[in-house]
């Protein structure tokens, strides 16, 4: 084999095996998925004591996550029935989150609550419901107005029971009307 043949039959051969030769990239750091790991649309969730509906909730879209919490990002509606099965209070927010770990729901966002029975809205940027306690309560501030009487009650906080029979304003301001 003469000198050009030889050093032709090298480069050729150096080439192949130069191409095939890749760097391997740089490892690739992955972070755990902290996404939802289920997606339900139209969610009707109903809570029952003794047998007897007590909250049905409806919303849109939920969310459920590795922690088993789940985001209702969309509009939430519930329905609070009293004892005899009655539809008592109805309240709509624009979103929503229940949280495992702590065994509570919170709504945000305009949230608007109508007790049908008194003929009050209470109306407040955020709720917590403790299905345990049964028991409602917001550090926010709330605004509640009688639609018979036209009074206002304003406050900053809330507890109540889960049906909104019963309430009370933390640090409460508003306009009353006193009969003498």
């Amino acid at each position: 084999m003469n000198r050009n043949s030889f050093l032709t039959a090298f480069l050729i051969s150096a080439g192949i095996f130069l191409s095939g030769c890749k760097d391997e990239p740089a490892a690739v750091k992955t972070q755990p998925y902290s996404g939802p790991l289920e997606e339900i649309n139209n969610v009707q969730v109903l809570y029952s004591e003794a047998g007897m509906l007590k909250v049905k909730m409806k919303t849109p879209l939920q969310l459920k996550y590795q922690s088993n919490d789940r985001v209702y990002p969309k509009q939430v509606n519930i329905e609070f029935y009293g004892p005899n099965q009655e539809l008592v209070t109805t309240l709509r927010a624009d979103s929503g989150r229940y949280v495992q770990a702590q065994n509570f729901y919170r709504v945000m966002g305009n949230v608007v609550v109508v007790n049908k029975q008194k003929n009050e809205e209470l109306r407040t940027p955020e709720l917590n419901w403790n299905p345990t306690t049964r028991k409602v309560y917001t550090e926010k501030r709330v605004n509640i107005l009688s639609r018979n009487t036209g009074e206002r009650l304003e406050g900053d906080g809330l507890d109540a029971n889960q049906d909104f029979s019963n309430y009370s304003i933390r640090k409460p301001s508003g306009v009353f009307r006193l009969d003498s």
